[in-house]
């Protein structure tokens, strides 16, 4: 999107960052008839949800490559599809891959080739998912409203907490049990109760561990699995946005311009502004100043705090609190342009077309993990697989093909540090591949490996994690991202969040920034 031209010195409200969570609080707010301006550093907008070449003539969604997690209900109140929106593939398909194994589709509505190896795990596995379908329903209006506070007499909060606790009463009481039993669980037990067959047991446990620093045996690992699946409910499936996933944050600029917002790209944000204990504007690296009633931060916490706002305006406490926010990220992003499509082993060519998933059994996952620990990169990485380009032939030039996949595990603080072990990690991760893939690597004309440290430095995220901060339970729902910031607002009157270091969480979901302007508009009404 081409940057606006210097307006006004003055709006209602400012929001730093245009990735996609800001761009939603923008549009939202605009649409309320707010003078909104959205300031951006990179010199286009989408955070870490961009399209960008990453080799001549091959293009890629550079961090997050899968639309999953954003509620229809945005997509149809922004007008997205009026605005460029359109879908190169819906409902993705996911196949478990292993060396040495025939492919593993992972499809509840058609177990049959799970029923050639467990004829048991073919008919638990329809029920098993129908029963998590239920519980994350109950979980999802959670997501989508500002949590209550604790400890207050307000009625508000009090009658929110009543509704959270009639909901999951609403489940019956087997599931009501059953989500108490599981919520603190390790995926690991979970799993085991169910099935039998370790590649199922390995795909299924990938989605409970993805971006988290966890393995399948860590406590409350059913958690994030929940939460993901809770995004199904508002109809939230495994897509591919035609032209990679800069191509949404393009529709929800042109959502927020169309109701009247102003983007400013190339506009870095050096400080909030505070007068009288009040957010008054923001301070630009270039040196100019631009006041606003208020201010909407879509930086992650640590950044918004500790660097653009500053200890000064905090309390010793709260300072603390942000400072031990656990947000290191364990996850790396992985780019092939290849000269042709890959040829996974007993792959069928449709399934190319889907989410690749390499995860063979549990005990592999919890070993990947265990090196993260000690702060190495795993010797043998779980992967998620995608080849855009079979369904998107935009994204690379005749005949050729982009992998993207995401690798755990790599720790952001790596004892042998990131310069000195990039590039073994990287010609690990394609020998890695290849044994599933023979020939790929012969394939490969051009890779790219972001690791967290450079996704900090590319896409301005402290501790280069996705999620902004750990998802997990002691940072989740009233206190996320800490206690006296987890309703979006801040100890700074007049300063709100909007990222993805707030309520919810992150993924390309776009609720924390919706959540956060409802938030504003409610107070100042």
């Amino acid at each position: 999107m081409p940057a606006s031209a210097a307006g006004p010195t003055h709006y209602d409200c400012i929001v730093i960052g245009g990735g996609h969570n800001g761009l939603v609080c923008a549009a939202y707010l605009a649409k309320s008839g707010r003078s909104v301006l959205v300031l951006e550093a990179a010199s286009q907008v989408g955070g870490a949800a961009v399209t960008r070449e990453f080799a001549p003539g091959f293009k890629v969604s550079s961090c997050a490559h899968l639309l999953h997690l954003m509620p229809g209900s945005i997509i149809r109140d922004l007008g997205l599809a009026s605005r460029g929106l359109q879908l190169a593939a819906d409902r993705m398909s996911t196949t478990a891959i292993a060396p040495h194994a025939a492919p593993l589709p992972i499809d509840p509505g058609d177990p049959s080739v799970l029923a050639g190896l467990s004829a048991a795990d073919a008919a638990a596995l329809p029920a098993y998912r129908a029963r998590l379908a239920r519980l994350a329903e109950a979980l999802y209006p959670v997501l989508d409203s500002a949590p209550p506070r604790l400890g207050t007499d307000s009625w508000q909060d009090r009658l929110a907490l009543l509704r959270i606790g009639w909901r999951i009463r609403r489940l019956g009481r087997s599931d009501m049990r059953e989500l108490l039993r599981i919520g603190g669980m390790c995926v690991q037990d979970l799993l085991d109760e169910h099935f039998e067959t370790p590649m199922l047991k390995g795909a299924l446990a990938f989605d409970a561990v993805l971006g988290t620093n966890a393995g399948p045996r860590s406590p409350g690992s059913v958690f994030p699995l929940l939460y993901r699946m809770a995004a199904e409910v508002q109809g939230g499936t495994l897509a591919q946005p035609l032209g990679g996933l800069g191509a949404l944050s393009d529709a929800l600029a042109r959502a927020a311009l169309a109701h009247g917002a102003a983007i400013r790209t190339g506009s870095a944000v050096a400080r909030i502004l505070v007068r009288e204990d009040r957010a008054a504007g923001v301070a630009l690296q270039s040196g100019e100043q631009i006041s606003a009633d208020n201010v909407i931060s879509n930086a992650d916490p640590k950044t918004t705090f500790l660097q653009l706002l500053g200890g000064e305006h905090l309390d010793t406490g709260f300072v603390r609190r942000i400072a031990h926010l656990r947000a290191r990220g364990v996850t790396a992003k992985l780019h092939l342009a290849l000269s042709a499509a890959p040829q996974f082993t007993g792959l069928a060519g449709s399934a190319l077309a889907g989410r690749l998933l390499l995860a063979p059994s549990l005990d592999y996952v919890e070993r990947a993990f265990n090196h993260a620990k000690y702060r190495e990169y795993s010797a043998a990485p779980i992967v998620e697989i995608t080849l855009p380009t079979v369904r998107d032939a935009s994204l690379a030039p005749a005949g050729r093909h982009v992998l993207s996949a995401v690798v755990q595990y790599a720790p952001y603080e790596l004892a042998q540090g990131w310069p000195q072990a990039q590039a073994r990690f990287t010609d690990l991760v394609i020998d890695t591949l290849e044994r599933c893939a023979p020939g790929l690597a012969a394939s490969v004309m051009a890779s790219e490996l972001l690791t967290p440290a450079d996704i900090e430095r590319q896409f301005r995220i402290s501790g280069g994690h996705w999620h902004h901060a750990e998802l997990a339970l002691d940072q989740f729902f009233v206190v996320r991202p800490v206690p006296g910031a987890a309703q979006y607002r801040t100890p700074v009157d007049g300063l709100y969040l909007c990222g993805a270091g707030s309520h919810p969480g992150g993924g390309v979901m776009g609720i924390a920034g919706r959540n956060a302007a409802r938030a504003l508009l409610r107070e100042a009404a």
